[in-house]
């Protein structure tokens, strides 16, 4: 099975995700980083089922809240570019890649 490989600005968009949510609601944070974990196992498990959108990058989209994983398939790895609010600057992770 091939491993997650994040890149680095993902830590900063998780955090900012969760505070926002905590800030909200006690434990709704722990909700959404519960929500991303299980997205992280099925992208995992079943890499090729999400939609393309461009270059051969994927999005899974999260049920509760208005988040999207864009990610790529590697040989032995998928690549996690971004964990994007999908109300805000959708290609703002493109650079990320170029």
């Amino acid at each position: 099975m091939p491993e997650i490989e994040f890149h680095p600005d993902i830590s900063q968009e998780i955090r900012d995700g969760y505070n926002w949510y905590e800030s909200r609601s006690t434990g709704l944070g722990e909700d959404f980083i519960n929500e991303l974990d299980s997205a992280f196992d099925l992208i995992l498990e079943l890499p090729d089922t999400w939609p393309v959108l461009s270059k051969g990058f994927r999005r899974y989209l999260l049920d509760r809240f208005p988040y999207g994983v864009i990610y790529k398939i590697r040989r032995e790895s998928i690549f996690i570019v971004a964990v994007m609010h999908l109300s805000r600057e959708p290609g703002y992770w493109v650079h990320r890649v170029e």
